[in-house]
């Protein structure tokens, strides 16, 4: 535990503590009345209230769209259902800028539904939801039908054998076995709206604004760091509550439940209602998934005067882009892939070594250890992205001007997915195997290598493949410590999309194509390694 301790002690508690320290103390005193001055505030209680209600709003709407998918994925067997389940993950894979920028194309101004029925959606609270519902509808289909395809249907066959209708069947058996699932995916979707920042800042416009979007604009704009300071303390006491209940459902569904082989339970659609209940998914998943990521690559490639590459050759030249980089936009590209193999590899390390102490532990120790790896998905990324910059400036670690900076705030993000992928993996492993190899002469190392190794290699690519997916997309620390002169892919999407110009616009969905590409490329290679369904994600 003593790696991933100190690795998270140095990069992310003690900057977050420093912001909070600098918006909060004068002359060495702490100021605590400042947080009764901004929360007393109009304008901020109006942006707390828009968190909670857009977060629960997105919740709602996310599991009512996605909980027929999760049912048709767990019991249906039909062509081409491997290749969907990756198809509907992507979303969940791609950086929040390309979310936004996807739906922009489709919502926005000169947008697909703008010009064919003159309706737009981009600074509306609905576009926000709808892009909530595309980012997360993966979480309720892998966390529920995944847990759905493992639950035996002869109880609630044995259910209706003694007069139960097929409704309350399903009421009084299925649905309180799958009640802690459902909670833990509706907590998670929660947690993801509720620190929602790529995608408010570029369809919600200047009319609605989360804790997150507005911890940026305190910091970033006005240099307010007490009142971002207060929000990243209120940001900070929500997650930590969520995550708490979090973890007693996810306690709760893994002792609670005897499960059986997903294969068992798997069938061919029977009658018109499965029919139509499949088609309906299907549908659902062209219109929410594949419509907004089919816009944004048309929009990629129309000109105007039509269809070409344009676009993506001006790509290659930095004076295409109007002064916004100092090297060529296409540049971005291979800093995004350098800097998300890095922080892979960092985050594979720490991870690792996490997931092989909590399986080695148990008690209040190890669960305030693995709440602790969970908590960069839900702090503010600006906070620890700003906190780099003002506690990273002195030797022995002067790292302001160091490259390493993007991958480590990358890897922070990167490090709770290899826990929660490899931890269900390790703690299957039989500890007798080890004693055994131990009692034939093996050293530790020796025996991890030959015993555990072999056995969690699938999973560790696995857990590899999301943190590089989820390194490639990092915008909120990313934005503030990527240089000038080696910018990211979610950054230079940002910025080109923050400048006028029909060009800048065309390079903006560009680039979030070629990120598509490249995560949805990684997925699928995921989609081939991984034969089970272990792991949370």
């Amino acid at each position: 535990m003593a790696v991933p301790v100190a690795f998270f002690a140095l990069f992310f508690a003690y900057p977050v503590a420093a912001i909070v320290g600098r918006g909060l103390k004068t002359d060495g005193v702490w100021q605590f009345g400042r947080i009764g001055e901004v929360l007393g505030r109009p304008e901020i209680r109006e942006v707390l209230w828009f968190t909670c209600w857009q977060a629960l709003a997105s919740t709602a709407l996310t599991l009512l769209i996605a909980l027929p998918g999760a049912y048709v994925f767990a019991r249906f067997d039909f062509p081409g259902k491997q290749l969907l389940r990756a198809v509907v993950t992507v979303p969940f894979v791609l950086p929040t800028v390309v979310v936004g920028t996807a739906f922009l194309a489709l919502l926005g101004r000169g947008g697909f539904l703008d010009e064919l029925w003159g309706v737009r959606l981009d600074t509306t609270v609905w576009a926000i939801l709808l892009a909530h519902v595309f980012f997360n509808y993966a979480v309720v289909v892998r966390t529920v039908g995944g847990l759905w395809a493992q639950l035996d249907p002869r109880q609630e066959e044995a259910a209706r054998v003694l007069g139960a209708g097929r409704f309350a069947a399903w009421r009084r058996v299925t649905l309180p076995a799958l009640a802690p699932a459902v909670a833990a995916a509706a907590l998670m979707v929660f947690l993801f709206t509720f620190t929602s920042f790529g995608v408010v800042q570029i369809l919600g416009g200047p009319g609605f604004a989360t804790l997150e979007v507005e911890i940026y604009r305190q910091t970033a704009q006005l240099l307010a760091l007490p009142t971002a300071a207060v929000l990243t303390l209120v940001q900070f006491a929500a997650v930590g509550a969520i995550l708490a209940v979090h973890a007693w459902t996810v306690r709760r569904r893994e002792r609670a439940l005897r499960l059986v082989d997903p294969a068992r339970t798997a069938h061919r659609p029977r009658g018109a209602g499965q029919w139509a209940l499949l088609g309906g998914v299907l549908l659902t998943v062209l219109l929410l998934i594949l419509l907004p990521l089919g816009v944004l690559v048309e929009r990629s490639v129309n000109t105007g005067d039509g269809h070409g590459l344009d676009y993506y050759r001006a790509l290659g030249s930095a004076d295409a882009s109007g002064g916004t980089f100092l090297v060529a936009p296409l540049e971005a590209v291979a800093n995004s892939l350098q800097y998300a193999l890095v922080a892979t590899a960092i985050a594979v390390v720490i991870g690792g070594l996490a997931a092989a102490a909590l399986t080695r532990r148990a008690g209040r120790l190890a669960r305030g250890f693995d709440a602790l790896l969970m908590l960069p998905l839900g702090v503010s990324a600006v906070t620890v992205g700003f906190g780099f910059l003002i506690t990273l400036d002195e030797p022995p670690l002067d790292l302001r001007t160091s490259w390493i900076l993007v991958p480590l705030a990358q890897a922070l993000v990167g490090v709770p997915f290899v826990v929660r992928t490899m931890l269900p993996v390790l703690r299957a492993v039989d500890g007798r195997l080890r004693e055994a190899a131990a009692v034939l002469g093996a050293s530790p190392l020796r025996a991890w290598r030959e015993v555990d190794l072999p056995l969690v290699r699938r999973a560790l690519l696995v857990a590899a493949g999301f943190a590089f997916a989820v390194s490639l997309g990092e915008f909120g620390a990313t934005v503030f410590i990527a240089r000038p002169d080696r910018p990211t892919l979610p950054v230079a999407v940002a910025r080109l999309l923050g400048r006028a110009g029909e060009l800048n616009y065309g390079q903006a969905m560009a680039l979030s194509t070629l990120l598509m590409v490249v995560c949805a490329v990684s997925l699928l290679l995921l989609e081939r390694v991984r034969t089970d369904r272990t792991g949370e994600f």
